[in-house]
C-alpha cells in the first residue's frame, strides 16, 4: 500500500532490541505483527493498521510530524529528542538503566577524585550534559555513535555515560558504574492532533497494550 492510510491507526515501532516487546504487545492486542520483519519497512495488518519500523532514534519525528498517528519508543530516546509528542504510558518492558562508568582501576566508584579536565564520552550528550551541571561539574562531552566503552580504555574519556540492561558489556571491559542517571523503559508516545482526531482508537489501543503482558 502506497500513501498514508486513514483508516486505521499508522504506528511507529522501533527497530532493535524494543521490537520483539513492542511486536509481542501488538499481537496481544489483536494486531498482526511479526517475530522477525526482515529488511520490511511497513507492515499492513488485516485490521486495517499500518506499521512503520523505524531507527528508534527517528519513531519521534514520524509521531511529531503526522507521519505516525503514535508509537513506541524508549524513554532514554525521549530524552534526547526535542521533539514535541505526548507520552501517555509506560508499557514496563524493555528497561535499562543511563549510567556513568569509568574503568574499575581509575576507582572513582570508590570515591577517587576526578581529574579536573574531565572528558565523558556518550551517545546521550543532552542527558549527560545536563547530568553534570546539575552537580556543577564542568565536563567536555565527546559525542561518539558506537564503541562508547573503547573510550576510557585508550584515553579518550575519563568516564562514559551508556545505556546497561546486564551490565555484561561494561564487566567484559572491566568497567563499573559511578552514578546512574535514571531508569529507562518503553514508553508509548502520540501525536496530539492525532489523538484528537482518533481518540476511540488510540485510547483503546493503549488499554489492550497496557493490559497486556511480555514474557
Amino acid at each position: 500500500m502506497n500513501g498514508r492510510n486513514t483508516n486505521g491507526l499508522v504506528i511507529a515501532l522501533p527497530k532493535g532490541l524494543l521490537y520483539e516487546g513492542s511486536a509481542a504487545r501488538l499481537r496481544a492486542a489483536g494486531i498482526d505483527v511479526p517475530a522477525d520483519p526482515g529488511r520490511r519497512l511497513t507492515i499492513n495488518s488485516p485490521d486495517g493498521t499500518r506499521v512503520l519500523l523505524l531507527r528508534p532514534t527517528d519513531v519521534p519525528a514520524y509521531v511529531e510530524f503526522g507521519a505516525a498517528d503514535c508509537g513506541i519508543v524508549g524513554a532514554d530516546v525521549l530524552w534526547e529528542a526535542e521533539s514535541n509528542v505526548c507520552e501517555l504510558a509506560d508499557l514496563g518492558f524493555g528497561a535499562c538503566r543511563l549510567v556513568v562508568a569509568a574503568r574499575r582501576e581509575d576507582r572513582y566508584h570508590e570515591g577517587a577524585q576526578l581529574p579536573t579536565f574531565l572528558r565523558v564520552a556518550t551517545k546521550f550528550a543532552r542527558t549527560a550534559e545536563n547530568f553534570f551541571a546539575e552537580r556543577d561539574l564542568p565536563v567536555a562531552l565527546i559525542k561518539l555513535h558506537g564503541s562508547v566503552e573503547l573510550s576510557p580504555l585508550v584515553g579518550l574519556a575519563d568516564l562514559i555515560v551508556d545505556l546497561v540492561a546486564t551490565g555484561n558489556t561494561l564487566r567484559e571491559h572491566d568497567l563499573v558504574v559511578v552514578d546512574e542517571i535514571a531508569s529507562s523503559t518503553a514508553r508509548f508516545v502520540v501525536n496530539a492532533v492525532r489523538f484528537r482526531a482518533k481518540y476511540d482508537a488510540i485510547t483503546a489501543l493503549l488499554h489492550k497494550l497496557e493490559g497486556t503482558a511480555v514474557a
